[in-house]
């Protein structure tokens, strides 16, 4: 565990998936055996936290796993917004003081990349993953003076506070990859990776 009872773990896996023209939803895609959310959930589940909320939408996931504490977000055709609203109040009734945040659909960030962010010396509101010198932008720990500058509908979460504040930012060097998988050329590139 890494020991810091006051940070969530979310991952937020609620949107519809409209870019990906398969016979299933992006995050039940076939990656090597593995659907894409499932990586990226036992990536984050690698990491320890001792809080993990998954936000679930417009797909049914199959998650059993204890330690996650499942929040539904009925209106998750509004916009990824209300879904990071939901896991900041899950987070907030936890009393946790910082939320870590990462997509369901980027399944080549590693437990190495969480815990980084997790527990960076950083006293900056917002820290962010770079991978190659390149801003991630997942995962991204939210410390709760900013939570109520978040915006409420739409489909962004944190970015329009980062434009708004780059002097709140502090970047961290993680091993890994942001990539998404958006469309089935996205998967394509990366089957047997």
């Amino acid at each position: 565990m890494l020991g810091r009872v006051t940070t969530s773990a979310v991952l937020l896996a609620a949107g519809g998936g409209t870019r990906f023209a398969g016979s299933t939803h992006k995050l039940l895609a076939d990656l090597d055996g593995v659907p894409v959310f499932r990586r990226s959930l036992d990536h984050l589940l690698e990491a320890g936290f001792d809080h993990v909320v998954v936000v679930t939408g417009a797909v049914d996931l199959d998650i059993v796993d204890p330690e996650c504490t499942i929040v539904h977000n009925p209106t998750w055709s509004n916009g990824q917004a209300g879904s990071l609203q939901l896991a900041i109040a899950a987070a907030a009734a936890n009393g946790s003081e910082f939320v870590v945040v990462g997509l369901a659909d980027q399944p080549f960030v590693p437990a190495s990349a969480w815990r980084a962010i997790a527990t960076a010396g950083s006293t900056s509101p917002i820290v962010v993953a770079t991978y190659d010198g390149v801003r991630g932008p997942n995962p991204v720990r939210l410390h709760r003076s900013v939570w109520s500058d978040l915006p409420s509908d739409g489909d962004e979460g944190a970015r329009p506070v980062m434009r708004l504040h780059p002097e709140w930012i502090d970047e961290v060097a993680c091993l890994g990859s942001a990539a998404d998988i958006d469309t089935l050329e996205d998967l394509g590139s990366w089957t047997n990776f």
